[in-house]
């Protein structure tokens, strides 16, 4: 069959014309009468050559389209959000190459969303910092509750604090560390330990220039036996050391050894002593501010309670804006650590005797001085626990005469002497019946005795004695101050310290226990204000 006229004259439309997803990258001229452009497209090769190549029309429109003058024209034309757009692209993508570049394997996800803000004509001026993450501080993760369980605290090894101080290695002790502002009575505690107010504490209560010398010989010996570290030992290098190792405590002792006369790492001259001392301490602190992870078991808490002691008191003193974490999380632990019968013991949140708790009320109320913040239903649980503990007239409840050890224990002169001073810490009043039968039988009954040497024993009632001040307190000291410097050794490799061989538990904790607590002894006139000054100028 023969096709018509009119379907002869169909013609098949042309295909349609490929359209490029990206402009040219190159123009090249091949010869004087043919020009191939080249083109990349995506999902295609690399490059694609087209031909035949351009008119000459269009050559001359695309030199125009492509030459300097003109991208510039467009690019100042262009909208502002597009330009930002793009800086900031280019500026992602050098931050991932140079990411990359170190080692570290990741991807950058870019996220873009259309603001309601009206578009702005200025672009932000901003830099871009190397973060060092050993500048980054470690943040605390304490619960508020106020209930506890009975499961001790998983003590934390790994994870330090040291991030939350300057580097402390590149510091020297006369370098002007930042310091916090504290109020009078927060620092009110420690106030008589240096200048007029030492003088005039010293004469006041009893002291001599006898006690002054012995303190300063003590002092000195200490001095020499520091490690290179900034530590102290029980042990050694002194004869007569202790039979097991507790640096963190004896660092602890030794630091308020020289902060009790008075001086700190700020000053003083000890200053060098303690600043090394300090450093060293802070760096044993866990994310939890558990200090004493290596000690023995049965001596990690006191150990700790010293440690916060040492940290508070040196916060309180200089205010140095450094230390306050370190001493806050020690409060912190402190008060997480409490078990529920109110006390402390070897192991956190379990059990209390009246020991290790005496060492933890000083720590808690010395931190409350520096201005740190401690949990207030800390001291109801401790009220009840002293009130387990004490031994009180049958005529009488509110007469507390005598503190034990533990529940049902029968009273004992060291944990008398170590509960009334809790108390007096705790704000009994001086008036409060019991106070002055307990105090007066440990003066009448259990005296100072160089043959029965106990320095701790002696170590709180001389604290008690002397906060309560009056006739007691003279009886006390009268005897105090001379034997103990008596009892100091004058000559040899030793001198300076007291010996542990006679004491109730010199021969396990060694030398350096023995001086220090004698040490705190002799400087009780001015290490801490009398809590109970006015009331005896009302007498």
């Amino acid at each position: 069959m023969q096709a018509s006229s009119h379907s002869a004259t169909i013609v098949p439309p042309p295909p349609p014309t490929r359209r490029l997803s990206v402009s040219p990258v190159a123009l090249q001229q091949t010869s004087a009468n043919t020009t191939r452009l080249r083109w990349r497209s995506e999902g295609t090769k690399p490059a694609v050559l087209l031909k035949p190549g351009p008119s000459p029309k269009q050559q001359t429109v695309a030199l125009k389209f492509y030459h300097p003058k003109a991208i510039k024209q467009r690019i100042e034309d262009a909208p502002a959000w597009l330009v930002s757009m793009v800086v900031h692209l280019v500026l992602l993508l050098v931050l991932a190459l140079i990411s990359t570049s170190s080692g570290a394997v990741g991807r950058i996800v870019l996220t873009m969303t259309h603001g309601k803000d009206e578009i702005t004509t200025e672009l932000a001026e901003f830099s871009i910092e190397p973060i060092e993450l050993s500048d980054l501080p470690d943040t605390f993760d304490f619960d508020s509750e106020t209930e506890v369980d009975l499961e001790p605290i998983e003590f934390d090894t790994k994870i330090k604090l040291a991030s939350l101080a300057p580097k402390l290695e590149s510091l020297e002790p006369s370098v002007e560390l930042p310091m916090t502002k504290l109020s009078a009575s927060a620092t009110n505690m420690f106030a008589g330990r240096t200048g007029a107010m030492k003088q005039k504490l010293l004469r006041e209560a009893g002291g001599t220039a006898a006690t002054e010398d012995a303190v300063s010989l003590g002092l000195e010996w200490l001095k020499q036996n520091q490690l290179k570290d900034g530590t102290w030992s029980l042990r050694g290098p002194y004869d007569s050391g202790a039979r097991s190792e507790n640096q963190v405590s004896a660092t602890a002792m030794a630091m308020l050894a020289f902060m009790g006369a008075g001086s700190t790492h700020r000053g003083g001259q000890y200053q060098k002593e303690l600043w090394r001392a300090v450093k060293w301490l802070v760096k044993q602190q866990d994310r939890q501010g558990f200090m004493a992870v290596r000690s023995a078991d049965h001596e990690k808490m006191y150990a700790q309670a010293q440690a916060m002691i040492a940290l508070c008191e040196l916060y309180a003193m200089t205010g140095d804006s450094w230390i306050r974490p370190y001493a806050q999380a020690s409060c912190d632990f402190a008060c997480r650590s409490q078990s529920p019968q109110g006390g402390w013991r070897y192991q956190p949140r379990y059990d209390s005797d009246t020991s290790v708790t005496g060492w933890f009320v000083m720590g808690l109320k010395s931190g409350e001085a520096a201005g740190l913040n401690v949990d207030s239903y800390v001291w109801p649980r401790v009220e009840r626990y002293l009130d387990s503990v004490s031994t009180r007239p049958e005529n009488d409840y509110y007469a507390a005469v005598g503190y034990s050890y533990k529940v049902g224990d029968i009273a004992t002169p060291s944990m008398t002497a170590e509960g009334l001073l809790c108390r007096q810490y705790m704000g009994l009043p001086r008036n409060m019946p019991g106070m002055a039968q307990g105090l007066g039988a440990l003066v009448q009954n259990h005296p100072i005795n160089v043959r029965q040497s106990d320095v701790y024993y002696w170590y709180y009632a001389t604290q008690s004695l002397h906060h309560y001040g009056g006739p007691l307190w003279t009886q006390w000291n009268d005897k105090m101050k001379v034997a103990l410097p008596a009892e100091q050794e004058l000559n040899g490799r030793e001198r300076g310290s007291w010996s542990p061989q006679n004491d109730a538990w010199g021969r396990h904790a060694g030398r350096l226990y023995t001086t220090c607590f004698s040490l705190y002894c002799l400087e009780v006139y001015y290490r801490h204000m009398p809590l109970y000054a006015s009331d005896l100028d009302a007498e």
